[in-house]
């Protein structure tokens, strides 16, 4: 699918305004609750989803089903940021009115980070056949590892581009305020909220890496791979605030990602075999199908466990 530069600068402009109107409304750091959370959240996803049908109209149902396709698991990914988010957040101590700060500038990076691996990665899948079965094989491990060894992370403070960054730049390890940068004693310092921001941003960088070699593995159109992730990391902080709470009941989700990683990996690997591209409407089917699976899962064993709790607290009595 080939587009225009002026469609590009469109689309960034329009990025840039609602990146924008999101920053004018949470200008006061007030803490974020559910409700405007859940708001925002369907705001994030109606517009993801009204894109797909202006790419419907201007480009058909195969382009559009290719933008649904990687917009879903972009979206199913970016549930996995929001469980090491809180992480970070709950070891570094972040007061709640300055997490959204963090997400915000940590979104815009996300989006810089993305729009180069995917023009790097496609240029590869596109130049070079082979690196098709490379990337392949990566998301089949690393749907391996996030099924069988998904409880193995690194403490943030722990984190070595955190570690290095405290190294380089003198760092006061305190908060002051929604300050990313302070004085001491004269000297201009970085602050803890600053160490928390890179934190995020280098753990986004992994991330980054999984979700665009997944979504290449369905299409290796730039225009559609960006949108798609575009639109699905606007709502990382809506969706961070809105999930925080229910973590805990995302029990089994992990393997639901590790199902769709693998396949995206498999899918890759057969694009370039007698086999080639699997249509469309089974890619959508499989990832509608594994997400809503691995919640109900998630959801069904973690009631069957309070249930059980409660009988027990109420014998003891």
């Amino acid at each position: 699918m080939s587009v225009s530069w002026w469609i590009w600068a469109v689309l960034m402009l329009a990025i840039a305004a609602m990146l924008a109107v999101d920053l004018f409304l949470h200008r006061d750091n007030h803490v974020i609750g559910f409700r405007e959370a859940a708001v925002w959240s369907g705001v994030w996803i109606a517009a993801g989803l009204l894109f797909g049908v202006v790419l419907w109209v201007w480009q058909g149902g195969d382009v559009a089903g290719t933008y649904y396709a990687g917009y879903l698991i972009e979206k199913a990914l970016s549930i996995d940021n929001v469980f090491v988010f809180a992480l970070i957040f709950t070891s570094f101590a972040v007061p709640a009115a300055f997490q959204h700060k963090v997400l915000f500038w940590g979104v815009i990076g996300a989006l810089v980070f993305r729009l180069v691996f995917i023009f790097v990665g496609a240029e590869l899948l596109e130049t070079f056949f082979w690196t098709a079965y490379v990337f392949g094989a990566f998301l089949v491990w690393t749907g391996y590892k996030m099924a069988f060894r998904h409880g193995e992370q690194t403490p943030p403070e722990r984190n070595p581009v955190v570690r290095l960054v405290r190294r380089i730049v003198p760092t006061d390890p305190a908060f002051h305020g929604d300050r990313f940068f302070t004085r001491v004693d004269g000297k201009r310092v970085a602050t803890l909220l600053f160490v928390v921001l890179i934190a995020v941003e280098a753990t986004d960088l992994i991330f980054a890496v999984d979700s665009v070699a997944a979504i290449l593995a369905i299409t290796t159109s730039t225009f559609i791979v960006w949108t798609a992730n575009a639109f699905a990391i606007l709502g990382l902080r809506s969706l961070y605030f809105c999930l925080a709470g229910l973590l805990r009941r995302f029990v089994h989700l992990h393997y639901g990602l590790a199902v769709l990683l693998a396949f995206a990996g498999v899918k890759l690997i057969l694009s370039e075999t007698p086999v080639g591209k699997l249509p469309i409407p089974v890619t959508l089917g499989v990832i509608v199908v594994t997400i809503a699976v691995s919640i109900v899962w998630s959801l069904r064993s973690t009631r069957a466990a309070e249930t059980l709790d409660a009988a027990a607290d109420s014998s003891t009595r």
